[in-house]
Parts: C-alpha cells; sequence; structure tokens
C-alpha cells in the first residue's frame, strides 16, 4: 500500500485517539470535511485502502494538492449531509466540524474578523453569504440568528446598531461588522475573546446551516456505513458535541426513558454501539503542538447489522431559528 508524496499542512485534531478507537483502520473511507486531506493522509498511514474525500469548498482542488493524483484517494465536491449518494458499504466516516484554519487565514473569504475581507463566510460558494443576512433580514431575524447560533446576550442592541449602520451605507466588510458589534460590548478584560466572536460564529452557523448540516451528515452516514463500520465526529464546541452525544445515544438505544410513568418505548435494534463512552479530548502533547485541538471533542461509534432508522431530530438538542421550528 503506497501513501501521501508529502504530508499536507493540516495538522488533524485528536487523530491519534481516532484511529486507537477505529482500529484497524481497513477498507473504504470517507472523509466528509476533507479541506486539506490531514485526516486522509494519517487514516491510509493507518491502513485504510481508499479514501473518499468530500467537501463542499469548491477549493478542494487547489488546498489538497497532494491528494489530486494519489491513487488511493477520490475527491468530491459535495456536502456532508449528502455522503450517503456519493458512496455506500463504507468502512469508516470521519467529520471534522467547523471552519478550517486555512479558511479563516483567507481574508477574501470572510470567516474572521482579525482580517479585513468581504463579508462572505460561505464554506461553498453557492447560497445568500453574510452580507446578504446582514444588508437584508429584518432586525429581529438578525437578533434571533445571533442569540440562537452565537448565545450573545446583546443580540439585540447589536442587531439594531446593524439595521441603523446599513441605512446609511450597506455592510460588506468583516472589519467594519467587527467594529460594529465592538461598539456595542465592554471592553473585554485581559484573557476575554474579542467581542466579535460569538456574532461571527452566529452568522457563519447560519450562512452555512451547520446544524442542520451536521443532523443530516449523522443520518447519511448510519445509512453509508457497513456492519462494523466507524462514524467518528470531531466537534469544537458543545453545541455540536451535544448533537453527536445525543444521536449516538438515540441510536445506540441508550437514551432511556425520562419519565417512568409514561408509557414504555417500543424497543428498536440498535444501530450503533458506542466505542468512546465520554467525549475524548487532546493529552498535554497534543495542546503543546497543536494549540487548535483546545476545544476539540471525538466521539466514535460502531455501526450494528440493524437497518437504518428514523431519527427524532427534537431531541438531539439542536438549537432552532424561531420560523424553523
Amino acid at each position: 500500500m503506497g501513501t501521501a508524496a508529502a504530508s499536507p499542512p493540516h495538522i488533524p485534531v485528536l487523530i491519534g485517539p481516532l484511529i486507537a478507537a477505529c482500529s484497524p483502520v481497513q477498507g473504504t473511507w470517507l472523509d466528509g470535511t476533507f479541506g486539506a486531506g490531514g485526516y486522509a493522509h494519517r487514516l491510509l498511514e493507518a491502513g485504510a485502502d481508499h479514501i473518499i474525500g468530500v467537501d463542499r469548498d469548491p477549493s478542494i482542488l487547489q488546498i489538497a494538492g497532494w491528494a489530486v493524483d494519489h491513487p488511493q484517494v477520490t475527491l468530491v465536491e459535495d456536502t456532508f449531509s449528502n455522503l450517503d449518494a456519493v458512496a455506500t458499504d463504507l468502512d469508516g466516516v470521519v467529520l471534522d466540524l467547523g471552519v478550517s484554519s486555512m479558511q479563516l487565514d483567507q481574508a477574501e473569504r470572510g470567516f474572521s474578523f482579525m482580517r479585513d475581507g468581504p463579508l462572505d463566510m460561505r464554506m461553498g460558494q453557492e447560497g445568500p453569504n453574510a452580507a446578504d443576512i446582514i444588508n437584508h433580514a429584518a432586525e429581529a431575524d438578525i437578533a434571533d440568528i445571533l442569540f440562537t447560533y452565537g448565545e450573545e446576550r446583546a443580540s439585540r442592541r447589536i442587531a439594531r446598531k446593524i439595521v441603523a449602520e446599513r441605512a446609511d451605507s450597506p455592510i460588506e466588510t468583516t472589519l467594519r461588522l467587527a467594529k460594529l458589534i465592538e461598539s456595542c460590548l465592554p471592553r473585554p478584560k485581559p484573557g476575554q475573546s474579542h467581542p466579535a466572536t460569538r456574532s461571527f460564529q452566529a452568522i457563519r452557523i447560519a450562512v452555512n446551516d451547520e446544524y442542520g448540516q451536521l443532523a443530516a451528515g449523522l443520518e447519511a452516514a448510519e445509512r453509508a456505513l457497513k456492519p462494523g463500520g466507524h462514524l467518528a465526529v470531531v466537534t469544537f464546541h458543545s453545541v455540536e458535541d451535544r448533537m453527536v452525544k445525543r444521536f449516538f445515544q438515540q441510536r445506540a438505544g441508550t437514551t432511556g426513558n425520562a419519565n417512568r410513568y409514561a408509557p414504555a418505548l417500543a424497543e428498536e435494534t440498535p444501530a450503533f454501539r458506542i466505542v468512546t463512552k465520554k467525549a475524548v479530548g487532546p493529552d498535554a502533547d497534543e495542546l503543546e503542538a497543536n494549540p487548535r485541538a483546545r476545544s476539540a471533542k471525538l466521539r466514535v461509534a460502531t455501526r450494528t447489522d440493524a437497518p437504518a432508522g428514523p431519527v427524532d431530530r427534537s431531541k438531539l438538542g439542536m438549537p432552532m431559528l424561531k420560523d424553523k421550528r
């Protein structure tokens, strides 16, 4: 078995615990958030025969140059919510959620409030961007996005300021929006995150429908994995981790009956066996080598031979905007 000709620039977070939990790594894996291919590279080294790399970002072919002509890698531009239409009978699926450091570093993508660029934030290149939301959504809808997806307590104040500012001229750059948000909040204390952090996260999640994509991707992975196949998910904030945890519990039949007086639920054959009883975080060595791993959590489950079944999304703890409830 050959391996990649050169190591990709991306450092895959929690790859050691992931490979250990899925050992022996073999067969065909689908990396649903391919990026620069860090996970794919290490999975090939660990024994995978073939990697299907899926990414919604059309610049994947430029970012993952090492993989373009690699005989063991197939690249597909698509969303991971559609992964079971890309491939089935898989030995493993890995999802590394959130925005990549490469996207943050590209000012023209508009993800970062630390670099001035157009207010875009799309992981793909289709659909409304962040500027469309900021300049055209109703004040109440902007406040709902900031509060629901970013847990921003000053959401109404910020939304009011956005609507007032855009009346003079459209808000089209990241730094202008960041400064506007900053003006609505107290000066941060030493060690606190930038005042625009929660709002930028919320807008990015809304632009890319990240929570809806995650729920659909977990469901698609259940349909695509063969019996004994592994689903490994790396998250970077508590909402995503909660959704993955509750999905695994629901599909492994470990949620139990919260109300002992309620009628017993009909038993369903578990579709997954949970491998990581608790979320796995980085150890001291990984944190020293890769500070990006600080908030990362890994959860792994193994597919059983039970048929794929329906998922009750209302029990995943997925934040929902008011008009989507």
